[in-house]
């Protein structure tokens, strides 16, 4: 079969002959992959940044995707940790792990919109008791994650949602109920932190970084009711893998900082989770742009700019 293939973390992955994967357990099934998401969490695997990444090449990237079992019927998958991923004509994939797809379902369109989809919905109904009439600040809205963000918060009933971006045209373009540009001066930043999302309850932080740095003290200083539970969730690290916090943010307001993303929670709830996102993307629920490319440009593609799109590959 061919596959896109890493051999050098220093490089992009080649569309190479590979040998093709072999069901080794009981609950192991080789599948014809259809479409497989060139997301962020994808390329940190490929070149070995990632926090569950091992030195182990050569490598196929790709964690999740779209594939037609040997009875024609469609799966969405998430694969485990693994160096047989799913940009390949075949990949072997968990039955457990997998969710049936309707026969009309668009793979392109589950491939492009689970994995972003998945960060905010999983934040949002997994790792903390989220209410309707809550409101939330997207820090890092401008990738397709942080906008999926912005529908998936409205969908589960977010009274207010505030988006933080570089460039005030891209965040004004937003959805939001009030919008924050990150490019703007550190002064005006500082301030729009404090005047506009003081008292949100929720933060989905795709940044982390300098961004979280600059935001966390104005928006703690300015809560109006420091006490009231402000629920801030990393999910990515765009901006940087670490920060300094003062020490007075845990004293001075009722802030938990918490994480989602793999070992936060477990493999099996948020499998259990998929179901309904799933069928909300299939419905045409939450919106999304895809840029479709075949597998062997998988080296030219994954260079190009799509910034404003989710790439998707299809052997």
């Amino acid at each position: 079969m061919h596959a896109a293939v890493v051999r050098s973390f220093g490089q992009p992955p080649r569309f190479e002959e590979f040998a093709a994967p072999v069901a080794r357990t009981p609950h192991d099934e080789v599948v014809d992959v259809i479409a497989a998401g060139l997301h962020p969490r994808v390329r940190s695997q490929a070149d070995g940044s990632h926090y569950t990444a091992t030195d182990e090449l050569p490598l196929i990237p790709g964690i999740d995707g779209v594939g037609r079992r040997a009875d024609g019927s469609l799966a969405y998958f998430v694969l485990p940790d693994t160096t047989l991923g799913a940009m390949a004509e075949r990949t072997v994939i968990d039955s457990r792990r997998s969710i049936r797809l309707p026969d009309d379902a668009d793979p392109v369109l589950l491939a492009a919109a689970m994995n972003p989809a998945m960060s905010s919905w999983v934040a949002l109904t997994g790792r903390i008791t989220f209410a309707p009439g809550q409101s939330v600040l997207v820090l890092g809205a401008t990738g397709s994650a942080g906008r999926l963000a912005i529908q998936v918060a409205r969908h589960l009933g977010a009274g207010r949602v505030i988006a933080a971006g570089r460039g005030a045209a891209k965040v004004a373009a937003l959805n939001a109920d009030a919008t924050i540009d990150l490019s703007a001066d550190a002064a005006v930043v500082a301030r729009e932190f404090g005047e506009k999302a003081a008292d949100v309850d929720v933060v989905l932080d795709y940044l982390w970084g300098a961004p979280t740095e600059r935001a966390i003290m104005p928006m703690l200083r300015a809560r109006a009711e420091p006490s009231r539970l402000l629920s801030w969730i990393e999910i990515g690290a765009v901006a940087g893998a670490d920060i300094a916090l003062p020490s007075a943010a845990l004293r001075q307001a009722n802030v938990h900082f918490l994480g989602s993303g793999q070992g936060s929670m477990s493999g099996a709830g948020i499998l259990k989770s998929l179901p309904a996102l799933v069928d909300l993307i299939d419905r045409g629920t939450f919106s999304i742009e895809t840029v479709t490319r075949p597998l062997r440009e998988v080296e030219a593609a994954w260079t190009a700019d799509t910034a404003h799109a989710r790439l998707v590959l299809t052997p």
